[in-house]
């Protein structure tokens, strides 16, 4: 099993876009794949679930989710769907432990650990408790039910984050083609070299997925070059702009599913060969 986070500081890169595009192009290519969202906006839940996903006033997050299982982690976890009323339930969903919380989707070989909007509100006491590494020991029992684990991460470096660069083996960096990404991107690199040397030796940089990527502007090229420059590993196979992407969106279907021969889904398919030949 191999498990992905994608991981940026900065909001509105692409992140869930990329998670679930990526993830559901390993599971059409036959790989038993999982998406786990810690992004309490629940974007990738929402890609992949369609309504059943979608939160409003009226309307509360599905459950069981990620935040029932961080709950039932701090044994605070209250009366909610499939956890049950009883200590006994209790019990059992935590000898479960992730699979408790497992959605399957409509999408052959593709399952979702969906996001809710107020997981934020349990960091403070998993971080006094010492939490940090149950994401990674809850992933190790899965290792013979998934092949790919792909972690959509908050656009912040906080608990949730840190537990996910923990627990995984690769990391994805998107990346918009400006300055101000740039600018962001030196404390992000330092964040996951930290986060390496303390908690996860075994966890690789993957690459920058450079986003939005337009070939005939001079700046993105300018930006990407400068990225090369210092060295920073990006990805051969960048991302062009497109509408249909937010076509996807609107339909809950990834793009591998909604236009096989389409630019942007031909380009995310040689992303994630490119990616996943270098894991092998």
């Amino acid at each position: 099993m191999l498990t992905r986070v994608v991981f940026n500081q900065k909001g509105g890169v692409g992140k869930s876009s990329i998670t679930v595009n990526l993830a559901a192009i390993s599971a059409y290519q036959g790989l038993k794949t999982l998406v786990i969202d810690l992004d309490p906006q629940a974007n990738s839940s929402q890609y992949i679930l369609g309504d059943d996903a979608t939160y409003s006033a009226d309307k509360p997050a599905l459950e069981p989710n990620i935040e029932n299982y961080f709950q039932d982690v701090l044994g605070t976890n209250p009366n909610k769907g499939l956890i049950g009323q009883t200590l006994g339930n209790i019990l059992k969903s935590r000898a479960k432990g992730l699979e408790a919380f497992i959605h399957q989707s409509n999408f052959k070989n593709l399952d979702v650990i969906p996001a809710s909007p107020q997981l934020g509100g349990l960091a403070h006491a998993l971080e006094s408790k010492h939490k940090i590494y149950k994401l990674r020991d809850a992933l190790q029992h899965l290792e013979s039910h998934y092949d790919r684990v792909f972690i959509d991460t908050p656009p912040a470096f906080n608990f949730f984050t840190l537990s996910a660069l923990i627990a995984a083996d690769r990391v994805l960096i998107p990346f918009d083609c400006d300055v101000f990404s740039k600018r962001a991107l030196q404390t992000l690199m330092e964040n996951v070299l930290e986060t390496q040397e303390d908690h996860n030796e075994n966890l690789v940089i993957e690459g920058i997925v450079v986003n939005q990527f337009q070939q005939q502007a001079k700046l993105p090229k300018e930006v990407v070059q400068q990225l090369k420059d210092e060295g920073l590993p990006v990805l051969n196979n960048m991302l062009p702009p497109s509408v249909i992407m937010k076509e996807s969106h609107h339909k809950n279907l990834p793009l591998i599913h909604m236009n096989f021969e389409h630019k942007l889904t031909q380009t995310y398919q040689s992303l994630f060969n490119e990616i996943d030949n270098r894991s092998r």
